[in-house]
C-alpha cells in the first residue's frame, strides 16, 4: 500500500470518527444538557462516553427483544 492510499484511509478514519463524535455531542445537548454541561465544565469526557455507551446498549437490548 502505498503512502498516499494510507494518507488517504487515515484521513477518512479520522474525518468519520470526527463526524459521529460531533453527531453525538450535538445528539447530547439536545436530549441531556445538563451533563454535556458537565462534562464541557470539568474538560472530561468520561459523562459523554458513559452516556452515549448507555445509549448504544439500550439499543443492542431493544434490537435482541425483537429476535
Amino acid at each position: 500500500m502505498s503512502w498516499t492510499r494510507m494518507s488517504i484511509s487515515l484521513t477518512g478514519a479520522v474525518a468519520a470518527f470526527s463526524t459521529v463524535a460531533a453527531i453525538s455531542t450535538i445528539w447530547l445537548l439536545l436530549t441531556d444538557p445538563a451533563t454535556v454541561a458537565t462534562a464541557f465544565n470539568e474538560g472530561t469526557i468520561t459523562p459523554l462516553v458513559r452516556t452515549v455507551a448507555q445509549v448504544l446498549v439500550d439499543v443492542v437490548r431493544g434490537l435482541l427483544t425483537y429476535l
